[in-house]
């Protein structure tokens, strides 16, 4: 039985499983949302270049078993070296406190069930759940008929958490397909500061298909950064919509780093609500085999005064598959806007492709906005100038693709983290030598 038809099926027995009984008309209607339209094809402008049907006609579980014998020597593979940071364990959808370390204090952090189920939290879900996640897209409204894991976190005003705090969710001893729907929420107030870092990984030779929403809401001088580490493994599918609204003088930053999982898409969606915001969006791809990773952005600019900054980049080896999609939109009253945004991709292999296409829709006149995009190999000359110098082709190679990808992490201030992905840099570049 396809994806499509499971979730029809599945959704009373689900709905039955719960106890947050004033989410189930709306729960309803999304599943009856996402039925008429069902899961987009090629012939939707949107997909055309992304081809999901892997993912949707594959059967999946959509109650996977909670037991795991996930051990400490496992998960240490998995951390950064992050001694003082807090960490966030899911393991088949629960949350585990013995496996996490959370020492957040003068905030509000629960597992999304949790706070369904609690009642004192019933005003704050009611003003923030679901308000800018898009209503008219199937993958959203799928997750809102089925969302149960992940977590809700609010930061109250002036609070600066100082740790970063590290969300693993893991998936182990699932004998069939796994169908995941996570949903994270998280409020940062006025004045308030926090860094996520949001991480997925499959255990099981069996597939795993993520579905992922999280809503971001940063408030006046609030500062909120969520990093995304993606690299899990081959048996691995992950649909990501992330949407992060701002009001004035907030910076909000979505790092995205891709090297693994067999299909990703990222959906990236900025509102602006306020004068004076900054959004930053960086990614680096590195990817081979047959993979496929889509980088779809958009940034509203409805406020005049605001800056928002895109750079992605990608490597691509073998016959995998990147595509970019990424759009700025300027409203007429949004006059003094600073958009910036640029993709740069380099195919190592004949078999390698990029769809890549930077929009740019502009309703005011005083603003300063740009957009480009590169599809190219390593640069012979510089190449033939660092050979010179004694240095082997794997290396010199190695090295112009380490610094082609490095400018996209320079706002990372996360020293551990940077450490991390500069590793798994190295580690896939050296792979990509290996033709």
């Amino acid at each position: 039985m396809a994806l499509y038809d499971q979730t029809i099926e599945n959704h009373s027995e689900f709905l039955e499983s719960l106890r947050h009984r004033f989410l189930d008309d709306d729960r309803k209607t999304a599943l009856q949302k996402f039925a008429i339209k069902g899961f987009p094809t090629k012939k939707d402008e949107e997909y055309k270049y992304t081809n999901i049907k892997e993912i949707t006609e594959k059967d999946y579980n959509f109650f996977p078993k909670e037991s795991h014998n996930i051990t400490k020597e496992q998960l240490d593979e998995l951390h950064l070296g992050e001694e003082n940071f807090d960490w966030i364990v899911f393991v088949n959808g629960q949350l585990h406190k013995e496996l996490s370390n959370i020492s957040i204090e003068n905030a509000e952090f629960l597992s999304f069930n949790y706070a369904l189920n609690d009642e004192n939290h019933k005003d704050v879900f009611d003003k923030y759940f679901n308000t800018i996640a898009s209503k008219d897209l199937a993958f959203t409204n799928l997750n809102q008929a089925y969302c149960k894991y992940g977590f809700f976190l609010k930061v109250p005003k002036n609070v600066i958490i100082e740790k970063p705090i590290h969300v693993f969710y893991l998936s182990q001893n699932q004998e069939e397909n796994t169908f995941y729907n996570t949903r994270n929420l998280l409020i940062v107030e006025e004045g308030a500061k926090v860094e996520i870092i949001e991480s997925h990984h499959n255990f099981d030779e069996s597939f795993v298909f993520t579905n992922s929403v999280t809503e971001i809401f940063t408030y006046q001088n609030a500062k909120a950064d969520w990093h995304k580490i993606q690299n899990d493994s081959d048996t691995s599918y992950l649909v990501d919509h992330t949407f992060a609204k701002q009001e004035r003088d907030s910076l909000t930053t979505v790092n995205t780093f891709t090297f693994g999982g067999k299909i990703i898409r990222n959906n990236l969606d900025f509102i602006h609500n306020g004068e004076n915001i900054n959004s930053f969006m960086n990614g680096i791809t590195i990817i081979g085999k047959d993979q496929l990773v889509d980088h779809h952005t958009a940034v509203h600019h409805n406020t005049p005064n605001c800056q928002s900054y895109q750079n992605y980049k990608g490597i691509f080896k073998d016959k995998s598959h990147g595509v970019f999609n990424g759009k700025v939109f300027v409203n007429k009253i949004a006059q003094k806007t600073n958009a910036y945004q640029q993709n740069n991709n380099v195919l190592l292999s004949e078999g390698a492709t990029i769809d890549t296409k930077p929009q740019l829709e502009i309703f005011a006149d005083d603003v300063k906005c740009s957009h480009g995009c590169t599809v190219g190999q390593l640069n012979k000359d510089a190449l033939f100038y660092l050979r010179a110098r004694g240095i082997s082709k794997k290396e010199a190679q190695a090295l112009l693709l380490y610094a082609f990808a490095n400018d996209a992490m320079q706002n990372i201030d996360i020293e551990p983290l940077k450490v991390k992905i500069e590793q798994l840099l190295a580690e896939k570049l050296e792979v990509t030598m290996e033709f």
